[in-house]
């Protein structure tokens, strides 16, 4: 080979390597936008008319064929209104192609016939209710009939339930170029949606996620697991906007919001039918509580989970012990000891995992009781690992119980279309699947927690998965391509009623959620950032995933202290580093729960344990994490009273001010009171905040700023920038408790 060959190799090979994993990605979120027609209806027969649903006016505009629908709480205000002329209801018939690997999925649809163009041919009351319908014709020709009920089940809300004879079913409407769309579940490379199409549908989130080269390297050589920008583990089809429009679906199907439309709004239901529901309210945190109303909330968490930090380590008995002397050593307030390798760790190709079959290994914590009750003794909880699936551990030899064993031979876990269980690779190792659906399955696997998870002493356990449920698997009762985006609440609430069963405090904590979820869960944690400092995966995802989620009805939301996925390869590598983790510390004491993990390859990582620099920073964030107990206390009384968000985006406190409407990671705020702006740029030491209209207090300096500007401050390492209201009771007590403790630094 020559070197004017081998130069154009070295060149178009990564080119073609970056443009197929780009593509592989693209392929996850692409299918073609939706039919729209005309509105044909008689003015003669259906004149200009009012009509009253529950609090709500919906308006008919013969003259511009339009329907209005006007805010019980701002009188002439439309809080949602069709395009004049424009087909509001579209059908199709649709063939989807479902591709799984490793819970991430690639759906593709071909639209085999569209029907966008709509008649009406009755408007007339049902009760209380009012129903349009009429007739889609379809490019084939055909004509289909549809309907559209408009109810108030009650004060501030309005449901909108359609039905068409296809499998195929949209909803378009208009919207305004300016408003923002704030929602969609646990997003992490955005918080406003203005201009994207979001798809809504369980997965696992992906490595990477578009940050480079970590994406293409996943696509391509796992079979797109890189993910997109719109994959996550918990997303719900539910918005907010800017000018306080709301709407749910309570649907379960796989759905897609196309907001990329100039003046509409689009949404697509693999079904045949759409129920959709608008909420008012005067402020996006009266919405946020109307909308938990429907799925639920949390109840209020027990005070032990956050009164210190959650240490979260590996390693057995004895490594446990000696971390703890030289936490105690250092007055640690420490919670509890989330130990996932209880159950035993095995070497995957993904690095250090575990044996998923939920008992004590023995080898590994020798004296396990011990241990749980000598830490006890010191008012220190254990927490564990469990989640719904199962590996056959005939191989590992101390397994007293094989659980997969056991539900293979009950007929307890989910099924091929050819009567064989679905064994599903993870990394390289398969798994069965325990069936939700199945009562005699979820009682023997609530059995198996109550025994050998509560009974080990465990006053807490990490939920974990729940979003791989095959599009194609056969289950004990209802349909998986109906269920998919519903089991993670299905294992939710098993794990409540483990809870509320044992008559405990124990707290569990899920990463995969839907709607439902909110109520169902206890807490929730983020799933599996990289160690990096990525905006779209990495240490700014994580803040966005917060803001996001808060805003979306999961009040109670945390992250990994120092990020997950670990990559070792000749051609990238994300090992973390103690600066990230120094930077992840100290932003996470100032969210709900400060827990601390070593990540799939601990070795390759830098741990809060690996010097004793890294224990005193650590030992002071974990103290000033405890320092806000009291004021997380009655944010999380709040939460579970009113759905806001412990951690949450400024626009829930500053909804008016533009200035808050673009912030993704940049910032946060702890309750209404603390606003912290964290430092996710490797070797930054100054950072930019905006700071919303009024006046704010920099928590280490004291010095007084003016509001409804982007202000520069110094934030070198151990001072992250954090203002409080000026006025505030809460800031002022916080800011005289780190002086008293120590833990205010002198600036000059």
């Amino acid at each position: 080979m020559n070197r004017k060959t081998r130069n154009l190799l070295l060149i178009g090979l990564p080119i073609v390597l970056i443009a197929l994993g780009i593509w592989l990605g693209w392929r996850a979120r692409f299918s073609p936008a939706g039919p729209v027609g005309k509105l044909t209806a008689d003015p003669a027969a259906f004149p200009s008319a009012t009509y009253r649903v529950g609090d709500f006016s919906v308006r008919w505009d013969a003259g511009a064929r339009q329907f209005t629908v006007e805010s019980p709480s701002r009188p002439g205000f439309a809080l949602w209104q069709t395009l004049p002329g424009r087909s509001f209801v579209q059908a199709a018939q649709g063939t989807e192609t479902v591709r799984e690997a490793r819970g991430m999925f690639r759906i593709r649809d071909t639209l085999t016939d569209s029907c966008g163009e709509q008649s009406i041919l009755s408007m007339q009351r049902a009760g209380e209710a009012l129903e349009v319908s009429g007739r889609l014709r379809c490019r084939s020709g055909q004509e289909i009939p549809y309907s559209l009920v408009l109810e108030s089940p009650g004060p501030n809300r309005l449901d909108l339930r359609l039905r068409v004879e296809a499998n195929r079913a949209f909803l378009t409407y208009a919207s305004s170029w300016e408003d923002r769309f704030f929602g969609f579940g646990e997003q992490f490379s955005y918080v406003d949606m203005r201009g994207r199409r979001v798809p809504i549908w369980v997965s696992e989130q992906g490595v990477g996620r578009g940050d480079q080269p970590i994406t293409l390297g996943a696509n391509v050589t796992n079979d797109g697991a890189g993910g997109t920008s719109f994959t996550t583990y918990a997303p719900v089809p539910f918005y907010m906007t800017s000018s306080r429009r709301a709407l749910a679906l309570l649907n379960t199907e796989y759905t897609v919001f196309d907001l990329r439309g100039l003046n509409r709004v689009q949404i697509e239901v693999f079904s045949d039918h759409i129920h959709a529901v608008l909420l008012d309210g005067s402020s996006p945190k009266e919405i946020l509580t109307r909308y938990t109303d429907i799925t639920g909330r949390p109840r209020p968490l027990p005070d032990w989970v956050h009164s210190g930090a959650i240490v979260g380590m590996q390693g057995g008995t004895e490594k446990v012990r000696q971390v703890y002397q030289a936490l105690k050593a250092r007055g640690t307030p420490i919670a509890a000891f989330w130990l996932q390798d209880w159950v035993g760790q095995r070497k995957t190709t993904f690095g250090s995992q575990l044996w998923w079959n939920w008992e004590v290994d023995e080898e590994r914590y020798p004296n396990w009781d011990d241990l749980v009750e000598d830490l006890k003794a010191d008012g220190v909880r254990v927490m564990v690992y469990v989640n719904p699936n199962l590996v056959d551990v005939s191989e590992k030899p101390n397994a007293r119980r094989n659980l997969f064993q056991e539900a293979l031979e009950k007929g307890y876990l989910v099924r091929r279309p050819d009567g064989s269980p679905y064994l599903l690779l993870n990394t390289s190792f398969y798994y069965g699947m325990v069936d939700l659906t199945n009562p005699e399955a979820v009682a023997w696997l609530k059995d198996v927690i109550r025994e050998q998870v509560v009974g080990a002493g465990a006053s807490g356990w990490m939920a974990d998965f729940a979003e791989a449920l095959p599009y194609d698997a056969v289950l004990a009762s209802g349909d998986a391509r109906v269920l998919h985006n519903q089991w993670p609440v299905l294992w939710a609430e098993l794990n409540r009623e483990v809870v509320e069963e044992s008559g405990g405090d124990q707290v569990f904590f899920t990463r995969a959620g839907f709607t439902g979820s909110q109520g169902a869960s206890t807490l929730f944690w983020e799933g599996d950032q990289l160690v990096s400092w990525g905006r779209h995966d990495g240490i700014k995802s994580a803040v966005t995933g917060l803001n996001s989620s808060g805003l979306s009805g999961f009040p109670f939301n945390h992250s990994d202290t120092g990020g997950y996925t670990t990559v070792s390869n000749p051609i990238m590598t994300y090992h973390r580093s103690e600066e990230l983790l120094l930077r992840w510390m100290e932003m996470n004491a100032f969210t709900l729960i400060f827990r601390t993990h070593e990540g799939n390859q601990p070795e390759q990582n830098v741990q809060f344990y690996s010097s004793d620099a890294m224990l005193d920073a650590f030992a002071r964030w974990a103290k000033v994490y405890a320092a806000l107990f009291e004021y997380r206390k009655q944010l999380i009384e709040e939460a579970s009273r009113t759905g806001l968000p412990v951690v949450r985006h400024p626009f829930l406190q500053y909804p008016g001010d533009p200035g808050v409407w673009g912030i993704t990671y940049q910032e946060f705020m702890l309750g209404p009171d603390f606003l912290i702006a964290p430092v996710t740029e490797a070797g930054a030491k100054r950072v930019k905040v905006y700071l919303p209209c009024g006046e704010w207090v920099h928590l280490w300096s004291g010095r007084t700023y003016m509001g409804c500007q982007q202000v520069t401050v110094d934030a070198p390492i151990g001072q992250p920038a954090v203002f409080y209201v000026k006025g505030s009771r809460w800031g002022e007590e916080f800011r005289q408790r780190l002086r008293e403790q120590g833990l205010l630094p002198e600036i000059p």
